[in-house]
């Protein structure tokens, strides 16, 4: 049987839409979310196969919710809207399906079919790269949604991915991985990323490492294996 997350602000469509799937026997819904932030805290710990994702609502769409997570982790993505212009955009990122509100239990029928059968041939969706311009992070008990070009720096230790602005330091459920793929921040080191324009000084060391020191003081490690590629960045 499949396992399904359900991610929609809508409570009454995400009722209706596990009433049906209940009904066809194949799928079960583990989790329902009325939101993108909810669904990113909780998607890895969850390990579904599928995610039924309303495209419209608010602070985080459904289109920029698929793109925040691991391409490698990542289950099958199945957009859900009422609008159809967002299903030719869901077609052009190479989800796997779409679905238009409200949704038709023949419609769905078919989408289940076609995602069993892909699970088992281990079928792999490719949503191509986007670049993220908001990261969405934790503090003092809120959701702050921060523009790419506020971060200094990320790094990650056994509590997890932190983000680093002028003034403070977040938490964010985003990986370095996603975030070293889909921004224009860069890797110094195995747990440290920095956004370029950060970037002040470069500290050459003895041993063939580094330290970088950013417009705001803060010292990150840049380890042997990335220095090339910094030293070829500032044509040194």
């Amino acid at each position: 049987m499949l396992k399904a997350i359900l991610v929609d602000d809508e409570a009454l469509a995400r009722e209706e839409l596990a009433e049906q799937l209940a009904l066809l026997g194949e799928c079960e819904v583990v989790a329902e979310f009325p939101n993108a932030i909810e669904c990113l805290k909780h998607i890895r710990q969850l390990q579904v196969d599928v995610m039924f994702v309303d495209v419209q609502m608010p602070q985080v769409t459904g289109l920029e919710l698929v793109n925040m997570l691991d391409e490698q982790e990542r289950p099958l993505v199945v957009f859900v809207t009422a609008y159809d212009q967002y299903a030719i955009q869901a077609f052009e990122d190479n989800a796997f399906d779409y679905l238009l509100k409200p949704v038709e239990p023949k419609r769905l029928a078919k989408t289940v079919k076609r995602l069993s059968q892909a699970l088992a041939t281990r079928q792999v969706q490719a949503v191509p790269h986007q670049s993220l311009k908001l990261i969405p992070c934790y503090y003092q008990n809120r959701i702050k949604l921060i523009q790419l070009q506020d971060v200094e720096y990320a790094f990650s230790d056994q509590s997890g991915v932190h983000i680093n602005t002028a003034n403070t330091q977040l938490h964010s459920q985003l990986s370095l991985k996603v975030l070293e793929e889909k921004t224009s921040m860069l890797r110094c080191h195995r747990q440290y990323l920095v956004h370029p324009q950060a970037i002040a000084e470069i500290e050459i060391m003895d041993n063939g490492s580094a330290s970088l020191h950013t417009r705001n003081g803060a010292e990150l490690p840049v380890s042997r294996r990335f220095m090339k590629g910094f030293l070829d960045m500032f044509k040194l």
